[in-house]
C-alpha cells in the first residue's frame, strides 16, 4: 500500500483498478477500499470474479498431453504464448 500511495501522489490520478488474482485477497480488498476515505476511487470485480488461471493452465496441459505434446522439466513460463 505504501507503493501505491506513493504512485498515486507522484502520478496524481484519484482512481485505481485492482483485478486478477490478487484482487481476491480480502486484506488487500479492504485495503484499497480505504483509500476511498481519502477520495480515491476504487474499482474492482465482485470476489467471485477473481479468480487466477490454475484452471486454464490445467486444462491446456490436459489438452497437450492428450495430444501427445508433452515437455520436460525445464519447461519455462511464457507470458504470452498462444494455445
Amino acid at each position: 500500500m505504501e507503493n501505491t500511495k506513493k504512485a498515486l501522489e507522484k502520478i496524481e490520478v484519484d482512481k485505481i483498478a485492482l483485478a486478477g488474482g490478487v484482487s481476491a485477497n480480502v486484506f488487500i480488498r479492504k485495503e484499497f477500499y480505504d483509500l476511498q476515505k481519502e477520495g480515491i476511487k476504487i474499482y474492482m470485480p465482485d470476489l467471485k470474479l477473481c479468480t487466477d488461471n490454475a484452471a486454464m493452465i490445467a486444462s491446456a496441459g490436459y489438452y497437450n498431453f492428450i495430444n501427445g505434446k508433452n515437455s520436460n522439466l525445464d519447461l519455462n513460463a511464457v507470458p504470452n504464448l498462444k494455445l
